[in-house]
């Protein structure tokens, strides 16, 4: 028997006569929908060779944020005489024309352009699409690269390109990065263009044979544990589809290498139903805190977080710590990295003369300046005596707003400072006082978001299934006591009667920390504040602080989602739920 040579059409076409367009784009934003391209920058490369680039700046026809600029560099002056995306568009797709493209996190630049072409009403020629990024979570592990972001990838494959948020420089690195990808997956015999957009696809031995695991489970929302030979749990998930989701872990689909060891070594799945999303949510993440599943990485070691403290003393400071006490400091956070704190206490060293020592210090002063102070590094009025005293309660009192209620002075201030480091081009400068900035008010808006609804001894909200009915939920001091569900044509309050009388009791929690974990909460507020959620009754005060740093987060941030108002309830046809005002108070 001798082996036949398969024609070129078996074989697809060989990835060196495949000519691939690098593309990466810059942009005024996160969103197509609210946002605009402001460069384009392109490498079209074959076998190897680098055939031609292509590069323009974009007007975005509006201002770029001051946050956009210090990252990319790119500023309203640069772009002013750039031509329009009705211009760049058609060059960008003549020169791409016929080819491969290529991005490191492809739906984003592609989205940008696709939603481009409709805008200016281009066709949009319907490319193939590699994902670098996608295709280094297939054959970079762990141990060589700690993520995928294109700056660790071009450094571990020694691209003598550094990406620096500008688009043909990060375009260059994606074709280094590329390169190194196609020789890793030509080594386990990927060589063609078909063969390399069905590389991942592959199901291995392991996961065939485990198959078995999701036979019998429900089809129904709730949380699932996969558990080893010893009944230790290996991993927690969540779906509104336990039965379904589970069978995708044995399939072509599921493509994370842990997740592939995690399967080797179940030897079985145990099911737990929810009434609702919700519970099935908040269920994943108290399991996840109990057994701590070696392959989930989120949410493992919530008592690890972080807090910054304002303390309670003669002249306060700041100090990280890890617990929240009831001894009358002021709280910000939580924090998911010790980095994150040091970032927002640095935040607020920038904007407030908070003193930086520690050492105990009297009202009444004395005791010479510490080394700290002669530095210029501590503003502590530890030699100036009792007529200190009050400006820096003053100072305070600032800083203390900041954390729970009014930041603008210290949004004004680093605002400020980063525009001047911006007009004095010190850039790199301008960027540590935004990240800064960023840290202090994503915390900020957090830990106001918490306190407001930990505060709240109950809070009772439903929203109506699209099967009939209603689903509803019982908060108490932040933590989720309880849910139920009414069928559709019942009257649900009844339910709501049972659902109080009969749910967890929580006792108040020490301020602002809710009486759950802080992401539980979260997840909890997500619900609350979701389109359709009618509040049922609310005891204790649930507001939000007229220029608190949700707004300035959301304002600096237009990757996160805004936050809903909640509706009241308004009568609706038939039996339902209407709004009591005897059961709401405060």
């Amino acid at each position: 028997m001798r082996s036949v040579q398969g024609t070129l059409d078996e074989l697809g076409t060989p990835l060196g006569d495949v000519t691939f367009v690098v593309v990466d784009l810059e942009t005024t934003g996160g969103s197509p929908a609210s946002a605009a391209i402001t460069e384009i920058g392109a490498v079209k490369v074959r076998a190897g060779q680098v055939l031609g680039e292509l590069q323009t700046l974009v007007n975005p026809g509006a201002p770029i944020p001051a946050f956009i600029a210090v990252l990319t560099g790119i500023t309203d002056s640069m772009v002013r005489t750039a031509p329009r995306i009705q211009t760049a568009l058609p060059a960008f797709l003549e020169f791409a024309r016929g080819s491969v493209l290529v991005a490191h996190n492809a739906p984003f630049d592609i989205g940008f352009l696709r939603a481009a072409a409709a805008e200016t009403g281009h066709d949009w020629p319907g490319f193939q699409v590699v994902d670098t990024a996608h295709l280094a979570r297939q054959v970079v592990t762990r141990d060589e690269a700690p993520n995928r972001k294109l700056s660790t990838l071009a450094r571990l494959f020694g691209s003598p390109t550094t990406p620096d948020h500008r688009a043909l420089t990060d375009a260059r690195a994606t074709v280094d990065v590329l390169h190194a990808l196609l020789e890793r997956v030509g080594s386990v015999g990927v060589h063609s263009l078909e063969e390399l957009s069905t590389f991942s696809s592959r199901v291995s031995t392991a996961q065939r044979r485990k198959r078995h695991l999701a036979e019998g489970l429900p089809h129904a929302p709730g949380v699932y544990l996969f558990r080893d030979a010893r009944d230790h749990v290996l991993y927690v998930g969540t779906s509104v589809d336990i039965a379904t989701r589970v069978r995708t872990y044995f399939t072509a689909s599921e493509h994370r290498t842990r997740m592939a060891e995690m399967v080797a070594l179940a030897e079985r799945v145990v099911p737990v139903v929810c009434q609702t999303t919700l519970e099935a949510s908040v269920r994943e993440l108290r399991l996840i805190a109990e057994h701590k599943p070696r392959y989930n990485r989120r949410s493992r070691f919530p008592e690890r977080a972080a807090w910054v403290k304002l303390t309670v003393e003669a002249f306060p400071r700041l100090s990280l710590v890890h617990a929240v006490r009831d001894d009358g400091a002021t709280y910000l956070g939580p924090f998911g990295t010790r980095r994150g704190a040091e970032l927002a206490i640095e935040a607020l060293h920038d904007a407030f003369a908070l003193r930086q020592c520690t050492r105990p210090l009297s009202r009444r002063g004395g005791g010479g300046a510490c080394a700290l102070a002669e530095m210029g590094r501590c503003n502590a009025p530890c030699t100036q005596g009792p007529l200190a005293a009050p400006l820096y309660d003053e100072v305070v009192a600032q800083a203390r707003a900041s954390m729970t209620g009014d930041c603008r002075a210290a949004v004004d201030t680093l605002h400020a400072r980063i525009q001047a480091l911006s007009d004095a081009e010190r850039f790199e400068q301008a960027t540590v006082v935004r990240d800064r900035l960023l840290a202090l008010v994503r915390a900020a808006s957090r830990v106001q978001r918490l306190a407001a609804i930990a505060g709240c001894s109950e809070v009772v909200a439903a929203r109506r299934r699209p099967a009939g009915g209603w689903e509803v939920v019982l908060v108490r001091h932040g933590r989720l006591a309880g849910t139920t569900v009414s069928p559709l044509g019942a009257d649900p309050w009844p339910y709501v009667d049972a659902l109080r009388a009969s749910a967890e009791v929580v006792e108040p929690p020490v301020l602002p920390l809710p009486a759950a974990l802080p992401a539980e909460t979260e997840k909890v507020l997500g619900w609350l504040e979701s389109d359709g959620v009618r509040l049922v009754a609310v005891t204790g005060v649930w507001t939000s602080p007229v220029h608190g740093a949700g707004g300035e987060r959301a304002r600096l941030e237009p990757l996160a989602g805004g936050f809903h108002s909640v509706a009241p309830f308004d009568e609706p046809t038939g039996p339902g739920l209407v709004h009591r005002p005897s059961a709401v108070a405060g």
